[in-house]
């Protein structure tokens, strides 16, 4: 009986790539384990729910029963798994074997009192190619799997890799992984096996989208970890949204939150960037997370414009018309199976791994000193009010000046937000609300605004091809200057705005 957090990162294998991957992975001291397992739920989908997975597993000639928990999103799962004695047939489920563990009473709390019936809902078969390197100080197991997840009438097509810490530092994990993902063109998927199969079971072809959560940040955290919170907080937006559209099961609205996700890193990283261990490396990867940000972005424009803006034509009389004439937008999914974005994911999830209550030197006390505990309201406040400062200048000449400053203070307000959402926890709620919500105002109207912008440009971009282009064109010049002025007033209000972080 074993019970454990579980570290680990899955990457999908492009059907290329996978003859080249086997081989890598089948060296000599590798061994091959036909996996065939049970997943069991309720009726009404309580475990699924609850982010746990309930299975029996034949390994070989072994059985198994392993129940793991909702982790962090990212790398960590709980798990308590349970070899059961030798048997003839398919043992049967008790959940009793988990008893007294920390899972069972996540387990408990999902079935409720008296707890509702389990029953078999998914099954999959998995040949698994398996062996352990170590590598960085650690040891790390590294499994392909090639098999089928069956679920209802459903069968879905798995070839996948793990890379599970044994043993050493979470970075000799990452470093690893991020060698295998250039070698191999792999990428990162944070979906499970028991989450693709519940899918299948109750024939799923999307879900919503992933929305931006809180921050778990507390006031003794030092600098390095509490950035370690916020970019652990910008993850559990970015990676399961990224998983979706890799998979190509995604919609409109997952690119949009992936890209919320992507600008929450990088306000992160931007403005308690110097909070870092190395502030230089932090400050690199949000330049270096631009890249993607920007090439999501041809289609997410085109997507909320289509959604508003063409509607609102055609009810103002304008003739049926399209955005885009010529070249098709990048594809969100061929961004996010790019290896390099799976690496610069791999990199934030090196920052967030920040040592808890462990602050660099040039944060340390001379010797003599009484070292007080630390306070992550102090370098929070110097960093709002630095923003802060800028967005107040901004605010003060936006009507004036030309589009590009005006995009800039655009993206000055919504890191504004962010970073007051990130440090939320640190200060009381009631005095926020002054703030955030000629905040949230101004970033609607300038919002608004930018999309009239990116309209006019396409549209322009269109006349040669198509003259009923001048009829959109006409019709937002005629909105822009409204747009603009309501764009001053939340400027106003916002300037006028009490802060919450003075004493």
């Amino acid at each position: 009986m074993t019970s454990a957090t579980e570290i680990e990162l899955k990457f999908q294998v492009p059907a290329a790539q996978a003859a080249a991957l086997r081989r890598a992975v089948a060296t000599r001291g590798a061994v091959r384990t036909r996996l065939q397992a049970v997943y069991a739920d309720t009726a009404d989908s309580r475990l699924a729910a609850a982010g746990i997975a309930l299975r029996l597993r034949k390994e070989g000639r072994r059985w198994v029963q392993t129940l793991k928990g909702r982790g962090d999103g990212m790398m960590q799962r709980l798990e308590h798994e349970v070899e059961l004695p030798p048997q003839r047939g398919i043992p049967q489920l008790d959940i009793g074997r988990h008893a007294g563990t920390e899972a069972a009473a996540l387990l408990a709390a999902a079935l409720g009192d008296p707890p509702a019936e389990l029953r078999p809902l998914y099954r999959t078969d998995i040949l698994r190619t398996h062996r352990t390197v170590r590598t960085g100080g650690g040891l790390v197991e590294i499994a392909f799997d090639e098999g089928r997840i069956h679920g209802g009438k459903r069968r879905l097509a798995v070839c996948e890799i793990e890379f599970e810490l044994l043993r050493g530092p979470p970075q000799a994990l990452l470093a690893l992984a991020a060698r295998w993902v250039r070698r191999h063109r792999l990428w990162l998927d944070v979906r499970t096996k028991a989450e693709r199969g519940h899918r299948l079971a109750l024939d799923l072809d999307r879900v919503p989208a992933v929305k931006a959560g809180p921050t778990a940040l507390q006031r003794e955290m030092a600098p390095p970890q509490a950035l370690a919170a916020m970019l652990q907080s910008a993850l559990a937006q970015v990676l399961p949204n990224a998983a979706e559209i890799g998979a190509g099961t995604h919609g409109a609205e997952q690119v949009h939150q992936l890209r919320v996700g992507l600008r929450r890193a990088r306000c992160a990283l931007r403005v308690f960037g110097v909070w870092a261990h190395e502030p230089a490396l932090a400050h690199a990867l949000e330049r270096r997370l631009r890249d993607p940000f920007t090439r999501l972005g041809a289609a997410r424009d085109l997507d909320a414009l289509s959604a508003v803006l063409l509607p609102a034509l055609q009810a103002a009389g304008a003739p049926e018309m399209q955005l885009l004439h010529g070249a098709a937008p990048e594809s969100p999914t061929a961004v996010v199976q790019d290896p390099a974005f799976s690496e610069l994911l791999l990199e934030l999830l090196a920052l967030t791994q920040a040592p808890p209550r462990q602050a660099p030197a040039r944060w340390a006390l001379p010797a003599a000193a009484a070292a007080p505990a630390p306070d992550a309201r102090e370098p929070a406040r110097k960093a709002l009010a630095r923003l802060h400062r800028k967005v107040l200048a901004d605010a003060a000449r936006f009507v004036g000046v030309d589009e590009a400053a005006q995009h800039r203070t655009r993206k000055r307000l919504k890191r504004l937000r962010y970073a007051c959402e990130f440090v939320a926890p640190l200060f009381p709620a009631r005095p926020q609300r002054a703030l955030l919500a000629p905040l949230r105002d101004a970033l609607e109207a300038l919002g608004d605004y930018n999309d009239l912008l990116v309209a006019q440009g396409l549209f322009r971009a269109a006349v040669d091809r198509d003259p009923r282009a001048w009829f959109a064109i006409g019709w937002l010049q005629a909105r822009r200057e409204l747009l603009l002025a309501r764009c001053g007033r939340s400027l106003k209000k916002l300037a006028a705005a009490k802060v919450f972080w003075r004493d």
